[in-house]
């Protein structure tokens, strides 16, 4: 029943990732309700979402194609903002990060809550301010704190990824998404190269749950044009605040 229950998990982990993203948010309480401790599960998420990016990132492929190669660039400082997030992650305390857990999970939430907001006031500042920086070379800028942030939590970066993503010329939301996936796959395989030995990873949930990511961000991917993610975002917020709320009572209590 657990492996069953777990997969499931997966299932809307990776859904959730192709459609709105969030999917994190979900799964990293799920894994501590199974008994995970929170920095095993928060490193374990990085081996569970790249399978729902992979098949997600296939779906939209058509999307992809219509990105200018320019957009390439921007995995330079990607990888660059990640690899310091990993190993300022490597360096926290299990302790330190049961304390943090909570908190990084709110922002998450908020990310996610006001993630709609944040694109239209980054709008608003790059169409309406002069600046003589290319707009590309703002987000490459911008990469670098949300990719950091993305190497030491496995939830909720992907929100102001797009955020950002969403300041040049692109706006279709598939390309974006797409964009995203790709980014998100980077962010996940440099994490787990710094993190791998440090035995935080919990290979059953991340085998499990991963299955059910990748067949999640195949689904996802193709229904999320029939989806209401104004009613996604609801769900996933109120779920969130409710994580936030066990786990924050779960340490301080």
């Amino acid at each position: 029943m657990e492996t069953i229950l777990l997969l499931l998990a997966g299932v809307i982990v990776g859904a959730m990732n192709a459609i709105a993203g969030g999917g994190m948010l979900i799964g990293i309480p799920t894994m501590i309700a199974f008994g995970a401790p929170p920095m095993v599960a928060n490193v374990t998420s990085y081996a569970i979402t790249p399978a729902g990016m992979i098949t997600a990132a296939i779906q939209y492929r058509n999307y992809l194609r219509k990105v200018s190669w320019r957009y390439a660039l921007l995995l330079i400082p990607i990888v660059m903002g990640a690899t310091a997030g990993a190993l300022s992650l490597r360096q926290t305390g299990a302790d330190h990060f049961e304390q943090l857990l909570p908190w990084l999970v709110l922002f998450g939430v908020l990310l996610f809550a006001f993630q709609p907001l944040i694109n239209i006031q980054l709008h608003r500042h790059i169409h309406f301010k002069r600046t003589h920086l290319r707009p590309i070379y703002l987000i490459g800028l911008a990469m670098l704190p949300t990719a950091y942030y993305g190497g030491y939590f496995g939830a909720g970066f992907g929100f102001i990824m797009m955020a950002f993503l969403g300041m040049g010329k692109i706006h279709e939301v598939h390309m974006l998404n797409a964009m995203k996936n790709i980014a998100g796959i980077f962010v996940a395989t440099i994490t787990l190269s710094i993190m791998g030995a440090t035995g935080y990873i919990d290979w059953h949930l991340a085998l499990t749950m991963g299955i059910g990511a990748g067949v999640g961000g195949f689904l996802g991917a193709r229904l999320a044009k029939r989806v209401s993610s104004h009613w996604l975002r609801i769900i996933v917020v109120v779920i969130g605040l409710v994580s936030a709320g066990f786990l924050a009572l779960r340490e301080y209590h």
